[in-house]
This record gives C-alpha cells, sequence and structure tokens, in this order.
C-alpha cells in the first residue's frame, strides 16, 4: 500500500487596512467551529490582535473591545457561540512552559483556540490546525497566508477562499 501525504491548502490575501483585517478575521470565525486551533505566526504589529478581534466577532464574541492581546496574562477566555481561548505566547522563554497554561485542555477542549506566536512552541501544536502568517506589506497592507495543516483546516481555507471572493 502507498501512502500519499496530502499538500497543504493555502490562501494568500493583502489585507488593505485593519477594518479590512478584522473582516477577513470575522469571515474565518464564523467558518471555524468547537475544537478548532488556530496558530498566529507573525512580527510585532503584523496584526494577529486585530485578527484575532476579528475572529472572536465571527465566533459570537459581542464586544470585540475586550479581545486585547493577552500578553501580561499568557491566556483570555471570551464567550461566543463557544468558548474562546486567546493565547498569547510572547513571553514564553521555553516551550515547555506552555503544559502549565492548560495547553492540553486548549487543544482538545470545546472551545476555539488563538495563539499569538505560536511559532514559539511549535512543536506543542496540534497536527490539525490552521496556521495564518502575518507580515507588513506596506504602510497599512498585511500579506497573509492561511495554511490548512489538517483535512478540517484545509477545508476551512477553501470555505474562506469562496466566502472572500465574494467580499471583493
Amino acid at each position: 500500500m502507498v501512502e500519499t501525504k496530502q499538500k497543504n491548502v493555502t490562501l494568500e490575501i493583502i489585507s488593505k487596512s485593519p477594518d479590512e483585517t478584522l473582516l477577513l478575521g470575522r469571515i474565518l470565525g464564523e467558518l471555524l467551529s468547537e475544537g478548532s486551533f488556530v496558530a498566529l505566526i507573525g512580527g510585532l504589529g503584523a496584526g494577529k490582535t486585530v485578527l484575532s478581534k476579528g475572529i472572536a466577532h465571527g465566533l459570537g464574541v459581542v464586544d470585540d473591545r475586550e479581545v486585547t492581546s493577552p500578553s501580561f496574562v499568557l491566556v483570555n477566555e471570551y464567550r461566543g457561540r463557544v468558548p474562546v481561548y486567546h493565547v498569547d505566547l510572547y513571553r514564553l522563554e521555553d516551550p515547555a512552559e506552555v503544559e502549565g497554561i492548560g495547553w492540553d485542555e486548549f487543544i482538545s477542549g470545546p472551545g476555539v483556540t488563538l495563539v499569538e506566536w505560536a511559532d514559539r512552541a511549535e512543536r506543542h501544536l496540534p497536527e490539525e490546525r490552521m496556521e495564518v502568517h502575518l507580515q507588513w506589506a506596506g504602510e497599512k497592507n498585511r500579506k497573509l497566508l492561511f495554511c490548512g495543516k489538517g483535512r478540517i483546516s484545509q477545508q476551512i481555507v477553501e470555505s474562506l477562499r469562496k466566502r472572500w471572493m465574494k467580499e471583493e
């Protein structure tokens, strides 16, 4: 028997403003379901928290002003149609530290987990995940690369592609 490894599905979008990034996040949030894991990867100011606000809104978090980067507390939890766990690993010194914040509960729990600076704990990331790589593409523009790792996340990337094309 020959095993074939499924290729990751990707989508690249240039966001021209924070409002566009929020909209993109909202659409993604509407597509996510219980157990989804979103790894946000990018430098300071790349738009990870803005995208997280949009995702939380799409998941039913009523007041997206409560969605802030949890840099000092590591994890914020928001109430939406499912629990939303917003994790920030910026201050993480050792990847093994994630186990002390209830990591296993986030990746196998009933909610959606959004992790900023996810690359700081790469070996602890679940196989089934959505990776979003964000980077500067000009003064206000950001390049977002969505990569579905695993069958479910690949389907979400395809659905996001279709929904985003309707918005443009």
